[in-house]
């Protein structure tokens, strides 16, 4: 009697790009990313480096479904983002990215707390109490549990960096 070979298809990679082309026209047409392409798999942990102006936030654009490349691909979870429309790129931007900016853009009229809270609250998963819990949780891993109640103004540059991780970070199903 022989092993039967059975071999489950493999699941697609995190995140995936083909020929990632972005191209602003212009008399001189700028060329922010040419023909990139990259396989990210679960778990895996990837560092984009490179000279200012080598188009590292120019590709996380892309990468993040802000931007449309000129040509070439982006797959999320192997769906393509050129067929989702705005709304369903918004979703998944809500869900599944979590954007940490070299400006944090927290809103200065919510505490500390209540901005990490706006991702979830948008969700709309979890009752406000777990909401709050969950965001309390991540503010003290992060150093921060004595700040929850502040504006973003009473905190310093580093503070508000940390805030923006723990908000992006926290998701529906995570508290870390």
């Amino acid at each position: 009697m022989t092993a039967a070979s059975s071999s489950a298809p493999s699941a697609p990679p995190l995140l995936e790009t083909r020929q990632l082309t972005r191209i602003l026209p212009a008399t001189v047409p700028v060329v922010l990313t040419k023909d990139a392409t990259l396989r990210i798999e679960d778990g895996e942990m990837v560092a984009i480096t490179g000279p200012s102006g080598s188009g590292k936030s120019s590709l996380l654009y892309l990468l993040g479904a802000l931007d449309a490349p000129s040509s070439g691909e982006v797959l999320i979870r192997g769906a393509p983002l050129s067929e989702m429309d705005d709304e369903a790129k918004a979703r998944l931007r809500l869900e599944q990215i979590g954007f940490v900016f070299q400006f944090h853009f927290l809103l200065p009229e919510f505490s500390v707390r209540e901005n990490v809270e706006i991702p979830m609250r948008k969700i709309a998963r979890l009752d406000r109490e777990t909401i709050s819990a969950r965001a309390t949780t991540i503010l003290s891993r992060l150093g921060l549990g004595d700040h929850t109640e502040k504006q973003p103004s009473q905190l310093s540059g580093g503070q508000r960096q940390r805030v923006a991780v723990a908000r992006a970070s926290l998701r529906s199903g995570s508290t870390a």
